[in-house]
Formats: structure tokens, sequence, C-alpha cells
């Protein structure tokens, strides 16, 4: 099994596709950017230099994974859904990919469509962005943020259902506990 990659995409050499991976229509994958197993990059999306995104991750249309942000397995990005990489981006001042601000994305998190996530943040493992939300802090697992700027809106289950006050998945069965400000399940 190898990538499928659209003849509209580009590819630069050296970036890497893995197994099964699917890059549909106008996207533009840079070189040095890590695409794990069983992905799909939709259409007119933008992989930067040196990210990182793990297996199965599902990018809809339209967006930009720019250099610093770094996906963990499993992650969903909802359409048009941005994520930045400079606290203070000025056009005449470049700073250069070594001052970039990491983000990364743990495993299992959904980014709403068209949420921007600014950088230096972590997104949590099974974290929840609402659409349209702006992410100015980091985002404790399992935790629902809404709103601009997000704020945390309640708990989700690994399979995405709003938990309640028991911590039980009323779908799955799932039980988590308190971890910090987030749930880890038991």
């Amino acid at each position: 099994m190898s990538a499928y990659v659209h003849p509209s995409a580009i590819v630069d050499d050296g970036a890497e596709l893995g197994d099964g991976t699917k890059v549909w229509h106008f996207c533009h994958v840079e070189a040095g950017s890590r695409i794990g197993k069983g992905c799909s990059i939709g259409q007119n999306c933008y992989i930067g230099k040196r990210t990182v995104i793990g297996d199965g991750c599902k990018l809809q249309n339209n967006v930009s994974i720019y250099e610093g942000v770094t996906l963990g397995n499993g992650v969903f990005c909802g359409p048009s859904c941005v994520f930045t990489n400079d606290l203070t981006p000025r056009a005449l001042y470049p700073k250069g990919h070594e001052n970039f601000v990491p983000t990364p994305v743990e495993d299992g998190a959904s980014i709403g469509a068209n949420a921007t996530v600014v950088c230096g943040h972590r997104i949590g493992r099974c974290a929840m962005i609402g659409a349209g939300a702006v992410v100015t802090t980091d985002v404790p697992p399992h935790v629902l943020m809404l709103g601009v700027p997000a704020r945390p809106s309640g708990h989700v289950c690994t399979c995405g259902q709003l938990l309640r006050g028991s911590l039980l998945c009323p779908v799955c069965g799932r039980r988590f506990e308190r971890d910090g400000d987030g749930l880890k399940e038991l």
C-alpha cells in the first residue's frame, strides 16, 4: 500500500507520506513534513515545513498546518481551521523557523470548523474545540472549549459524546475521573 496524491496536489521532495494516506485536490505538502499512515488531507490544505501529522488524522478542506505544529494520532481538523506559529508577526521583520512557537495537539483531539489555535498552547488528548473558537490557553484532556476566546464548557468522551456529572459516557460506557483540569479514562 502507498499514499495517494491527486494530480493537482503538490508534494515537495523530502515530504514523507505514510501508507494509505490520501492528499486531495490543490494541496501543498512542503519538504520536511511528515504525515503518518491512513490520513486524509482534504482539498486545498497546506502542510508546512517540519510539521508532523500522526497516523489516522483527518484534515477537512482548507486547513492550514504551519511549521511548529505537531498533530498526534487520530486528530480531526474541521474545515478551514488554522494554527498560528508566531505570536508577534511582522512582514518586514521575519524571525525564521527557529523562533516559531510550537503547538502540540495530542492524540484524538478535534478542532472544529473555522477555529483558530494560537501558537504555544497544548491541546490535550481527546479535547474538543468548538466551531469558530479561538484557543488562547492550554486545553486539558477531554475538555470541550467554546467561544471567543475559548473557555471550558464541559467534558467529552473519547468517542466525542458530551459527558455529564457522573463522567460515564451514555453512548460507549467509558468511565472517567478528574485529573487536574481535565479527565483521564479509567
